[in-house]
C-alpha cells in the first residue's frame, strides 16, 4: 500500500473516531439534561425542557388569584354586603369615591412601579391597603369614629392601584394563548371566592337580623385576619423572566426601562385605535359598581345583604367561566366566530339587566320597601334583578380582560394594558361613588347605568372585530 493510501487510511479513521467522540459527547449532554429537566412534547411535537411546577404559567395564575381572595376578594365581600355593612350608604360610598380616586392615579402609575420594582414586590406591596380599609369600617361599626375610614380608603387607594394593575398584567400576559380565557377566569374565580367566603361568615354571624341596620363587627374581624395574608401569598410569585410557557417560550417583559421612554409607550397606547373603542366598555364596567351595593343597603335587611354578598360571588363566578369558556371553545376554530358570539350573549343579558332594573327602581322609589327572604311574593323580583347585575358586570370584566389580553403577548404591553384599563375603570368607579355619596336617587343612578350601557353597545361589537384581526396579525408575525 502506497504511503498516500496510508496517510487516507489514518484520516478517515481519524475522521470517524471525532465523530463517535462527537456522537457521545451530545449523548451526555442529553443525559445530563435529562437528568435535571425531563423532556416532555409540546403541541407540535417539539421536545421541551420540563421546569418546575412553581415557574409555570398556571402557578403565577394560582399565586394571583389567591393574592386576589385575600384583597381584592374579601374587599368585594364586604362591599356586596351593601356599601361595606355600614347602616350609613353616605360614608362608605364617599370613602370608596375617595379610594378609587387615589387608585386612578396609581393605576397609571403602575408600569413605572412595577418597572422599579418588579411584579412580585408590586403584588404584594400592592395588598397591605386593605386591612386598613377593613379596620377603618370596624372602628365605625363599634364606635362611630369615621377617620379610619377615611384613612384607610386613602391608603387602600394607593396600594390597590399597583395591585389591580400588575395583576391583570399577569394574568393576561403571562399565559399561553389557547389557555387565556379559562386562566382569567380562574383568577376571578379565586377572587369571587373571597365574596363566597366572606359572604358565608357574615351570613352565619348575621342570620337573625331580619331588618335594616349595619353587620356584626366580628365580621370585620374576620376579613382583616384574612386580609392580612395577602402580603405574604404574594412573594410567592415569579416575575415573568424566571416562567417559561408550555410551548417552551420565554416570557419577555423589559426592565430598566427610561421614564421617559414609557411615558411615551403608555402615550401610544392610549391613542391606539384598540384601546380607544374600549374606553366605552371600560368607563361603563367601572361607574356601575357602585349602584348594586347601595341598592342592596336601601332596600334589604342585614341578613339578606349577607345573602346577597354570598350570592352574588357563586353567580359571578359562574358569568366568568361562561365567558371564559365561550372565547375558548375549541371545536370552533374561528377566533371571530368565539368572540362574537360571547359579545352578542354579554350584550343579550346586559341590556334585559338594565331594562329590568329601572322598571324594579322606578317601582321601588315609590314604596321603599323593606325587602327580607321571609316575603317571598316580594324579595324574589328585588333580590334577582341584583343578582342578574352581578352577572351582568362579571361577564362584562372577563370579556374586557380577554380583549387585552389578545393585544400583546409581553407582560410589559400587558401592564401598561390593564394600567389603562384599571385608570379608567377607578375613575368611573370613584365618579360613580361620589355621585351615589351626594346622595342620589336610585332611580337616577340605574337610568345612567342604563344610558352608558347602551352608549358602549355599538362601540363593544366593533373593539371585538378590531381586537380579534390584530390577534390575528400577530400570529402571523409569529
Amino acid at each position: 500500500m502506497s504511503a498516500e493510501s496510508h496517510s487516507k487510511s489514518r484520516d478517515e479513521e481519524s475522521n470517524t473516531e471525532i465523530g463517535h467522540s462527537k456522537k457521545r459527547d451530545d449523548i451526555s449532554k442529553q443525559n445530563a439534561q435529562s437528568s435535571v429537566t425531563p423532556s416532555s412534547e409540546d403541541e407540535v411535537g417539539a421536545p421541551v425542557l420540563k421546569i418546575p411546577f412553581f415557574r409555570t404559567t398556571l402557578f403565577q395564575i394560582l399565586v394571583v388569584g389567591i393574592c386576589s381572595f385575600c384583597a381584592p376578594g374579601i374587599w368585594s365581600a364586604m362591599n356586596g354586603l351593601g356599601v361595606g355593612g355600614s347602616q350609613s350608604p353616605d360614608l362608605v360610598n364617599a370613602a370608596n369615591a375617595l379610594l378609587y380616586a387615589f387608585m386612578t392615579v396609581t393605576c397609571f402609575a403602575g408600569p413605572w412601579i412595577t418597572n422599579l420594582i418588579g411584579f412580585r414586590w408590586t403584588l404584594a406591596l400592592g395588598s397591605i391597603g386593605y386591612p386598613l380599609y377593613a379596620a377603618g369600617l370596624y372602628v365605625n361599626n363599634r364606635t362611630g369614629g369615621t377617620w379610619l375610614v377615611y384613612f384607610g380608603s386613602v391608603t387602600c387607594g394607593i396600594s390597590a392601584g399597583f395591585f389591580w394593575s400588575v395583576e391583570g398584567a399577569i394574568s393576561t400576559g403571562y399565559p399561553e394563548h389557547h389557555k387565556r380565557g379559562r386562566y382569567i377566569a380562574t383568577w376571578f374565580t379565586f377572587r369571587n371566592f373571597g365574596n363566597v367566603i366572606g359572604g358565608a361568615i357574615s351570613l352565619a354571624l348575621n342570620i337573625n337580623v331580619n331588618k335594616r341596620g349595619q353587620v356584626g363587627y366580628q365580621t370585620y374581624l374576620a376579613f382583616i385576619a384574612i386580609q392580612c395574608l395577602g402580603f405574604f401569598f404574594g412573594l410567592l410569585l415569579s416575575n415573568p423572566e424566571k416562567v417559561q410557557r408550555d410551548d417552551g417560550t420565554k416570557i419577555e417583559a423589559p426592565r430598566d426601562i427610561h421614564w421617559l421612554a414609557e411615558a411615551r409607550a403608555m402615550w401610544s397606547l392610549v391613542t391606539s385605535k384598540s384601546i380607544l373603542i374600549l374606553i366605552p366598555l371600560f368607563w361603563y364596567y367601572g361607574w356601575i359598581q357602585a349602584y348594586p351595593g347601595t341598592y342592596l343597603a336601601t332596600y334589604f335587611s342585614v341578613r339578606s345583604r349577607a345573602l346577597g354578598s354570598f350570592l352574588s360571588a357563586v353567580v359571578g363566578t359562574f358569568a366568568t367561566w361562561l365567558t371564559g369558556v365561550l372565547v375558548d371553545i375549541p371545536w370552533v376554530k374561528s377566533r371571530t366566530k368565539r368572540a362574537v358570539t360571547t359579545y352578542l350573549v354579554i350584550a343579550t343579558i346586559n341590556s334585559i339587566t338594565w331594562i329590568w332594573a329601572v322598571i324594579i327602581q322606578n317601582e321601588y322609589r315609590k314604596t321603599n320597601p323593606v325587602l327580607d327572604w321571609s316575603d317571598q311574593s316580594q324579595f324574589g323580583r328585588g333580590f334577582g334583578v341584583y343578582l342578574l347585575e352581578r352577572v351582568s358586570a362579571g361577564m362584562v370584566e372577563n370579556y374586557i380582560y380577554w380583549c387585552i389580553s389578545n393585544l400583546s403577548d409581553s407582560p410589559g404591553d400587558q401592564i401598561r394594558y390593564s394600567s389603562l384599563l384599571r385608570g379608567i375603570e377607578t375613575a368611573a368607579v370613584a365618579i360613580g361613588f361620589g355621585v351615589q355619596a351626594v346622595p342620589t336617587a336610585l332611580i337616577i343612578t340605574a337610568g345612567i347605568n342604563f344610558s352608558f350601557w347602551f352608549v358602549a353597545l355599538p362601540f363593544s361589537y366593533y373593539a371585538t372585530r378590531k381586537v380579534v384581526k390584530k390577534f390575528k396579525k400577530l400570529s402571523a408575525n409569529q
